[in-house]
């Protein structure tokens, strides 16, 4: 069975930084990608970035471009999303996934999720 656990969300004061793990477990496909996805209070759920785990290939959506970063360890086989210079506007629940990515094409959407995490942008 296909798992992705998300953790290191939480509350942080605008202009700061968290940095999202996200730890999958179970056979994935090799060629399935990691995404990160986000779904704000009142809105539709939006892709954040996406790393290919064959050659480590990155996209960010536009607005997280030069603030966050992901990457990977494949040694712990976690995702990281390094989040920077946050805004209010970035508070949402964000999603670990595999599957596609939504900045490449074909895109034929995810397969796995996890449950995701809470990230609350306030002073």
């Amino acid at each position: 069975e296909v798992q992705l656990v998300e953790s290191g969300g939480g509350l942080v004061q605008p202009g700061g930084s968290l940095r999202l793990s996200c730890a999958p477990s179970g056979i994935i496909p090799g060629h399935y990608v990691i995404g990160w996805f986000r779904q704000a209070p009142g809105k539709e759920r939006e892709g954040v970035s996406c790393i290919s785990r064959s050659d480590g290939d990155t996209w960010y959506a536009d607005s997280m471009k030069g603030r966050f970063t992901i990457s990977s360890d494949n040694a712990k086989k976690l995702v990281y999303l390094q989040m920077n210079s946050l805004k209010p506007e970035d508070t949402a629940v964000y999603y670990c996934a595999a599957g596609g990515c939504p900045g490449w094409v074909p895109y034929y959407g995810m397969d796995y999720w996890g449950k995701g995490i809470l990230v609350t942008v306030s002073a």
